[in-house]
């Protein structure tokens, strides 16, 4: 049993963004700076008591930019990551990108004390940086000063830290069943999809797009269509399996699927914006992360065993001076029904 958890949700602020500002075609400007619950810099205290562990649940709630979370003079015990359990590895600092959320123990083991708790972006000129005060309930209130640097440009550390997260094959989780007892490694999968983000202008307006096609939504709700088989809405497979590099086009685009499909698929950045991938109730195994192009070969180096099962997931970029620094990440999940994959990163795009 540990003490109260505590829940950090880390969001940007901006406070020259007008209400229609993202629906006329501009770009969103660049975020004023960093919220933690929804305050700025030390607005928000979590009091500790010396030699309890506390679990932190962190979310990043923004729009555009990963974080990096880190506590002064301590440590973080990562424990679950979005639903699964996972190999409990130490770090002294966390990225934790658009849409994702982790749990983590800090243990209270210092001397008694007020210590930062840290976020700032990651891969963006200028960095943004606030914190939150970690409080020793004996402490003086007297902060350690400086508040601990942390990574900023590093993509090969970052993608070095997110391959560590892995499940915990004996944990059981919301199941009688360990984890580990589905083995995802051992099923053929009987498709490949390979979803490449792109960004452009159509009419005037910046829009956002998968495999060339940018997502416009319909007057009848797709569902609806679907179920009453309302023809001229939409039509199966009007977005290609494969990225085409062409043009980009509106289109109120569907990708077919086949009921119990078992479905591998490729997202592939070659914008200069870290991209963060969401499939709308589902869970997924995240089995490759690398730089390069994807190609049939990659599947050697794939994670077949104890890849972490979670919903939102990062397709990270090289640096503009490395163009072929572009990076691919693959996911295997089952298909049951339909859904909406989009990426976010100054825009959302959906199938």
């Amino acid at each position: 049993m540990f003490p109260q958890g505590r829940s950090s949700c880390v969001e940007e602020a901006d406070t020259m963004v007008e209400p229609q500002h993202g629906n006329n075609g501009q770009v969103l400007g660049f975020p004023d700076g960093l919220l933690i619950n929804g305050r700025g810099f030390n607005g928000n205290t979590f009091t500790v008591e010396k030699g309890k562990t506390y679990r932190f649940r962190i979310s990043n709630v923004g729009l555009m930019n990963c974080v990096n979370v880190r506590f002064q003079w301590h440590t973080m015990l990562l424990v679950e990551v979005e639903g699964s359990h996972t190999l409990q590895n130490t770090y002294s600092s966390l990225d934790v990108c658009l849409g994702q959320s982790y749990s983590v123990l800090v243990t209270a083991n210092q001397n008694p004390s007020d210590y930062y708790i840290v976020t700032s972006t990651r891969f963006t000129n200028p960095v943004l940086t606030t914190t939150a005060i970690l409080h020793y309930s004996n402490s003086a209130g007297k902060l350690v000063d400086p508040p601990p640097g942390g990574p900023t440009i590093q993509i090969d550390w970052s993608l070095n830290q997110a391959r560590s997260i892995r499940w915990n094959l004996t944990a059981s989780g919301p199941r009688p069943n360990p984890q580990g007892s589905y083995h995802y490694g051992l099923i053929n999968t009987t498709r490949t999809i390979r979803l490449a983000n792109s960004v452009g202008f159509i009419n005037g307006k910046q829009r956002y797009g998968v495999n060339s096609v940018s997502f416009n939504p319909s007057d009848t709700p797709l569902k609806i269509a679907d179920y009453y088989k309302i023809g001229g809405v939409f039509s199966l497979g009007s977005i290609p399996d494969n990225p085409t590099f062409g043009g980009m086009y509106l289109q109120t685009s569907v990708m077919e699927a086949n009921f119990r499909d078992y479905v591998e698929i490729v997202f592939e950045n070659y914008e200069d914006l870290v991209q963060s991938w969401h499939i709308d109730g589902y869970a997924f195994w995240v089995v490759g992360m690398d730089g390069g192009q994807w190609s049939s070969a990659s599947r050697k180096s794939y994670n077949l065993r104890d890849a972490v099962s979670r919903c939102t997931v990062q397709s990270q970029v090289g640096q503009h001076a490395l163009a072929e620094r572009d990076l691919f990440l693959v996911i295997i999940r089952p298909v049951e029904t339909s859904s909406c994959p989009h990426a976010e990163g100054g825009g959302c795009r959906r199938l």
